[in-house]
């Protein structure tokens, strides 16, 4: 890391100096790393640190190296800037890490993020408990809650990673020659509604840290964008079920949603029942928008399956 990073981590922090401890991962594609550091002479003991550059040869696991998949990550990172500069601070009723600052320097950018194993939430998950669970969906209905017709000014328009916008590419394969053809009626379907608010657009299970009490805080805010909330919701269920429990938690999992995000509008002035209404029938449609996603971009995945094929086929057909 250049020595200014290392100097503009010490003046954000207070500490005379610092030290790297592990790297914690590397992002997609080669596009950089997130690594703990140790401060020296701080009040905070570590932090993280979330450092693009970008690769002198990308090298995508699924092959996808094009200059779409490039200017998609790029602006995935400027989104995910934005959003700690601008948005971060004033979100309240949800634990995120707290951002120490950002900083830019030609095509590299250093997001400087309070370690959250150190702030009481050192779980990840891989299988999740029905508490883990209700506190997720809750996290996702009070963030939905709070950004409901806020513009997502700086962020992606609409939000989410497989938005058709930005997946032309995975289109252009897609084998599923009727999903294809609905694919434009269907991302239509979801922008239309009257009900927008702000996605956290990659709201998978692991990205979703645990405090051992089952609280939980979320990172990654790379496509966090506009959109009906209920996308946010199907992608995690997907993230944390095979198809047998997607298809028999199904009820179970919409009336703790939009229990917790009745209680999260509050008085508010929204029509919730028009709200509940909507994003109900909205369900099955963004679970349909995500599986035409995947079935481009991946065909083999396993999240492939029956429940998603039956949801597909009868969004299908209520569309057409």
């Amino acid at each position: 890391m250049r020595e200014v990073f290392k100097d503009f981590i010490c003046v954000q922090t207070g500490s005379d100096s610092t030290f790297e401890i592990e790297m914690i991962q590397s992002l997609w594609s080669g596009y950089g790393s997130i690594v703990r550091y140790g401060l020296e002479g701080s009040i905070h003991k570590t932090i993280i640190v979330k450092h693009i550059k970008l690769p002198e040869v990308e090298k995508h696991p699924r092959g996808w190296n094009t200059n779409i998949s490039h200017e998609r990550k790029i602006k995935s990172y400027q989104v995910e800037s934005y959003w700690y500069e601008h948005y971060a601070e004033k979100l309240k009723t949800t634990r995120i890490p707290k951002c120490f600052g950002v900083k830019k320097i030609g095509d590299e950018v250093c997001i400087l993020l309070e370690d959250l194993d150190q702030a009481g939430y050192p779980i990840r998950r891989n299988q999740i408990s029905d508490l883990e669970l209700k506190h997720c969906i809750e996290w996702l209905a009070k963030f939905h809650a709070t950004h409901l017709h806020i513009a997502p000014v700086g962020l992606w328009k609409v939000g989410t990673y497989w938005h058709l916008e930005t997946r032309s590419e995975e289109l252009e394969v897609l084998e599923d020659l009727d999903l294809k053809k609905a694919s434009k009626k269907i991302d239509q379907i979801l922008n239309e509604s009257p009900f927008q608010t702000l996605v956290h657009g990659d709201a998978k299970l692991a990205n979703f840290c645990f405090s051992k009490a089952g609280n939980v805080a979320a990172v990654d805010f790379q496509y966090v964008g506009g959109g009906v909330g209920v996308k946010d919701l199907a992608y995690f269920v997907g993230s944390c079920f095979y198809e047998e429990d997607c298809e028999n938690n199904e009820e179970y999992i919409l009336e703790l949603y939009f229990k917790a995000l009745k209680s999260a509008v509050g008085n508010s002035g929204i029509d919730f029942e028009a709200l509940e209404k909507n994003w109900r029938e909205l369900y099955p449609v963004a679970w349909t928008d995500f599986h035409r996603f995947l079935k481009g971009w991946s065909p083999g995945h396993w999240k492939i399956n029956s429940y998603s094929e039956r949801i597909t086929r009868e969004t299908l057909k209520k569309i057409n």
